[in-house]
């Protein structure tokens, strides 16, 4: 019988008490040796498998095989040509519209040239044509329609601040973009605006002032330099057309205050002339003095309508004074009396009056026309070479003064 083998560590537990091993320390060349003994073929292979065998020299040789998922490359390149269909129809769609523009653009600005050139204009026009493409209404000898916009155009005191044209169905004469010769404009529409800051500018000269007073009329306020004062005057004109192609204004209701104490109105109506103010009758009735010293004057009591008995009583009582001037109606009728010849009879009854009694011989030289040339004004349009071209319908508004105009059968460029 075999005697079992028994581990060294494990006899020796048996005979007394347990010791620790030690290892052997391991030699780091023993290991490089180990190395050696294996070929580098085994580290290069998985899992220990033996490595390939070289090829055959004489084999021919053939590139490697890149294609790998071919099925999915297909599905790529199909996308990809239908990529590239899109681009370049993409891109030659551009280069149509951009011809297109380019074109469109060349002809807005000969055309506005042109229209400088002829109509003698300081600034060129803004001329825009519409529709698209251009090209293919050049080629059909028809535009379908072109805005014209033409700013600053002096008629005669003022100056049109926009002019602003639509035609519609144009046939143009003509072989391309750079030889239009001519155009035949069937029917135009538009409107003609004068801005009232334009009017200030050149009508009041920083010292008037337009504004709108309702349909059809305007209302014009400034300063007048006369004996060394600066009074204000105030001036209402109607706007109306002048015949097929002009704008006029009339101008009444004229008049020139004299601070807060009266008003002039040149002419010889009742309701012209030099009147108090309501504010100034009324401080007048109150002061005892200056009542008595009109009613001393026959030409006021006479104008007044009061009786002789009455002012006679109402200069020897105060309680009668008071009574006959404190009615609304004396007040009515003191403000309606014309003082212009009174006054010139007695010069002494303005400075009473507080008025500076050298203003009435000025004032009285101010004439209707005078004053009213300074707020009225006019224009014509310009006569077409051929067509019809008229004005139409004449409006007011918070901006300025704006006139609708038409125009047929205009011929340009001949």
């Amino acid at each position: 019988m075999r005697t079992p083998h028994i581990p060294t560590h494990q006899a020796a537990q048996s005979d007394g008490p347990p010791t620790r091993t030690v290892p052997p320390s391991r030699n780091p060349y023993d290991e490089l040796a180990a190395l050696a003994d294996h070929p580098l073929d085994d580290f290069l292979t998985e899992d220990g498998a033996a490595p390939e065998q070289k090829e055959d020299p004489e084999e021919a040789w053939a590139p490697p095989n890149h294609r790998r998922g071919s099925r999915r490359r297909n599905r790529a390149t199909g996308l990809s040509t239908l990529a590239r269909v899109l681009v370049w129809t993409l891109t030659f769609g551009c280069t149509v519209v951009l011809a297109d523009r380019w074109a469109l653009l060349y002809a807005e600005h000969k055309a506005s040239e042109q229209l400088k050139d002829k109509l003698h204009l300081a600034a060129a026009p803004e001329v825009d044509i519409g529709g698209f493409p251009f090209l293919t209404q050049l080629a059909a000898g028809r535009l379908d329609s072109v805005r014209v916009t033409v700013p600053d155009i002096p008629a005669h005191r003022v100056t049109l601040t926009q002019v602003t044209a639509t035609a519609d169905d144009i046939r143009i004469d003509g072989d391309g973009p750079t030889t239009v010769r001519g155009a035949l404009v069937r029917q135009a529409h538009g409107q003609v605006l004068l801005s009232f800051a334009d009017m200030n500018r050149e009508l009041g000269a920083s010292q008037l002032a337009f504004t709108a007073a309702g349909p059809g009329r305007i209302r014009a306020q400034g300063n007048l330099h006369i004996e060394g004062r600066d009074l204000s005057v105030r001036a209402d004109a109607r706007v109306r057309r002048d015949g097929e192609r002009g704008i006029a204004t009339s101008v009444d209701g004229i008049r020139v205050d004299i601070d807060d104490l009266a008003t002039y109105q040149p002419g010889t109506r009742s309701t012209e002339g030099l009147h108090l103010t309501p504010a100034t009758a009324r401080r007048l009735t109150q002061e005892a003095d200056k009542i008595r010293a009109l009613f001393a004057l026959p030409e006021i009591v006479h104008r007044l309508g009061v009786p002789d008995s009455a002012v006679s009583a109402a200069l020897h009582d105060e309680d009668r004074l008071r009574q006959l001037t404190g009615t609304p109606r004396f007040l009515h009728d003191l403000t309606g009396i014309n003082l212009v010849d009174v006054a010139l009879s007695h010069p002494w009854l303005l400075k009473r009056l507080g008025l500076n009694p050298s203003l009435l011989p000025a004032l009285t030289k101010l004439t209707r026309p005078q004053i009213a040339d300074r707020f009225s004004f006019a224009f014509q349009l310009p006569k077409p070479p051929s067509g019809a071209l008229h004005l139409e319908r004449v409006t007011v508004g918070k901006d300025g003064i704006r006139a609708d105009v038409a125009g047929a059968g205009l011929l340009l460029g001949h």
